[in-house]
């Protein structure tokens, strides 16, 4: 049975069945199959998967990346990024990368920074000289720093399945994150000579010292958010909320670029995009108890056991696995599927669940650039209007750029650990 449910869902994402719904079937197929396990489980199973504080953030983080975006307030990150970095030749590239970081310090939305950054950035570096295929990668592959530089809607979600510290994995990438973004830096630095990128003009530094000032309110959400959890001021899910708030209020009152007849666009757009990963989410849970009863934690447990080269081995198999899956299914289901199967076999072998979380949250995070199915890509070559290939083509260098520091971390990982263990000793103790 096992055998044709896989097949199932095969068939269901090859004719373009949404994932969501294709877990869902999978699920109450197979649990319909067991005469001894009601049916109702499937629901019940959905609706406490859901039934979370944590998984609140969710949600909330998606709301003030729009509340951002609507609000003028990433237009002022980029222009305050132009400002600082626009001078180098490749500028523009530069501050792609820059103010993806910046803003995936603020929501924790790989996909919202695509949207709201590349709608600004892909066309203007079209204009001023650059090729499609490289306004599209970069700002694919930048926007990937959204789900590994804290706070992360990822992590949030990772955190829930393995019961483990939301703060400290938030914390833990917050050095590979920023180690991804400079190693962006280096290939936009080493193609900025090969095709010739262009350079801005520089901006005289009282109006860089204007733009900075005028960009401050927003420049300290990720402190106070950060500062917040690091402290224990607030919880995780309670930052993205005083994220939602904060975001607000700025644009009502400060930049006055965010009026109240806009709020209802801005909630109905988050609602839409919250149910896609919240129903996806649901039905994973559901396949999740599906698979508890084949018992494949116990099977994968055994086989990464008893096979040579221990850590680094079982890491390297992790990453080339999600990888795949990361190809075709977007980063929560397929952390809700797979996570309980392996969290046994790294406890085994005396891994960080923190660790296993981060480097498993980089790897999905990749395939968000990764065709098919990579929502990153996709939204980066619409805006473009180019071809998926095109825009991997583009994506590539970056992509590849990314994977070397994955491959850093692997070799490692104990690394990764040291700024939670400072930070938060007694979970380390």
């Amino acid at each position: 049975m096992g055998a044709l449910l896989v097949i199932l869902f095969i068939v269901f994402v090859a004719i373009g069945v949404p994932i969501s719904f294709a877990l869902g079937v999978v699920s109450f197929t197979g649990i319909m199959s067991m005469p001894t396990i009601p049916n109702t489980v499937v629901f019940t199973k959905m609706f406490n998967g859901m039934n979370s504080f944590t998984l609140l953030a969710v949600p909330l983080f998606i709301l003030a990346a729009n509340l951002m975006n609507e609000g003028d307030i990433t237009d002022r990150l980029v222009a305050c990024s132009n400002a600082l970095v626009g001078r180098f030749r490749g500028g523009l590239a530069y501050s792609n990368v820059l103010v993806s970081m910046v803003f995936g310090g603020i929501s924790g939305s790989s996909q919202a920074d695509t949207a709201g950054i590349g709608s600004i950035l892909i066309p203007a570096m079209i204009d001023t000289g650059y090729d499609e295929g490289t306004a599209v990668g970069v700002t694919a592959a930048s926007s990937t720093l959204g789900s590994i530089i804290p706070p992360s809607i990822t992590m949030v979600v990772y955190a829930g399945i393995a019961n483990c510290s939301t703060s400290a994995l938030f914390m833990s990438g917050l050095f590979p994150g920023i180690l991804l973004g400079l190693s962006q830096m280096a290939v936009v630095k080493t193609y900025s000579k090969k095709k010739n990128f262009p350079k801005m003009d520089p901006v005289p530094a009282k109006d860089v010292a204007k733009l900075v000032l005028d960009s401050l309110p927003a420049l300290l959400s990720p402190v106070i958010l950060i500062g917040g959890i690091v402290t224990g001021f607030f919880t995780p899910t309670e930052a993205s909320a005083v994220c939602c708030v904060y975001a607000l209020l700025i644009g009502l009152f400060f930049y006055r670029s965010l009026k109240f007849n806009m709020l209802p666009k801005i909630l109905i757009e988050t609602m839409k995009l919250s149910s896609l990963s919240l129903f996806a989410l649901a039905t994973a849970n559901a396949l999740g108890e599906l698979l508890s009863y084949y018992q494949l934690n116990m099977i994968v447990q055994s086989f990464f056991v008893s096979i040579p080269g221990g850590r680094t081995v079982f890491l390297i198999v992790v990453v080339l696995f999600f990888l795949f899956i990361g190809t075709f299914m977007d980063a929560v289901p397929a952390m809700i599927l797979f996570c309980p199967i392996i969290l046994p076999s790294a406890a085994a072998l005396n891994i960080s669940p923190i660790i296993l979380g981060l480097i498993i949250i980089v790897t999905l995070a990749l395939g968000l650039v990764t065709p098919p199915y990579g929502l990153c890509l996709l939204i980066a070559s619409s805006i473009a209007k180019i071809s998926i290939e095109d825009a991997f083509k583009g994506t590539l260098p970056y992509f590849l750029s990314s994977l070397a520091v994955l491959a850093v971390m692997i070799l490692f990982p104990d690394i990764w650990l040291q700024i939670p263990a400072f930070l938060f000793p007694a979970l380390f103790a």
